[in-house]
């Protein structure tokens, strides 16, 4: 399996090795689980742009009636 070394400083690796022992863990799952919540999360967020971007461009003509004053001046056909 592949594998990452990653530094941290002296206080890094206190506080890593207090909270793995309060949640009675290693500090290697704790690290890793972490990353993977990481990786979710950033996952979950570019799903979210992908399908707030694609719901906008369907209904860019509704929003453009709605907040006319929001269009980009070239937009409204008027000069920059």
């Amino acid at each position: 399996m592949p594998a990452l070394n990653v530094e941290f400083s002296e206080r890094e690796l206190e506080d890593l090795r207090q909270i793995a022992k309060e949640r009675g863990t290693s500090m290697k799952a704790l690290v890793r689980e972490a990353a993977a919540a990481d990786i979710a999360r950033h996952r979950a967020l570019q799903e979210g742009a992908e399908a707030f971007r694609s719901f906008f461009t369907a209904h860019a003509e509704e929003f453009a009636a709605a907040f006319p004053e929001d269009e980009h001046p070239a937009a409204r056909g008027e000069a920059a």
